[in-house]
């Protein structure tokens, strides 16, 4: 089993930046990709970003050229740096890790809100 907990969400202005981070613990070996989602007002829950063991990254095309996701493998981390900040960004923001094992359910963080104003 595997547990994420996000942090870093909060209000901020069009065009200002933030960085959330998502630590996970337990079962770590067991997961291959690590990614960002996203859930705003009425919408589903959509892909942000990736990013493989090996570093791979793939992207949305909403956030390409302002988001960037990263991965300490070390602290068992992944970031997901927020720039450019516009107010279609404002969302829960969960984490994800998808098991190496493929046909093993997915884990999610709780989630990390994140309010963009005009």
């Amino acid at each position: 089993q595997v547990q994420l907990v996000e942090s870093g969400g909060g209000l901020v202005q069009a065009g200002g930046s933030l960085r959330l981070s998502c630590v996970a613990s337990g079962n770590i070996f067991s997961i291959n990709a690590m990614g960002w989602y996203r859930q705003a007002p009425g919408k589903r829950r959509e892909l942000v970003a990736t990013i493989t063991s090996g570093g791979s990254t793939n992207y949305a095309d909403s956030v390409k050229g302002r988001f960037t996701i990263s991965r300490d493998n070390a602290k068992n981390t992944v970031y997901l740096e927020m720039n450019s900040l516009k107010p279609e960004d404002t969302a829960v923001y969960y984490c994800n890790a998808r098991p190496r094992l493929l046909g093993t359910a997915d884990f999610w963080g709780q989630g990390t809100q994140v309010f963009v104003s005009s």
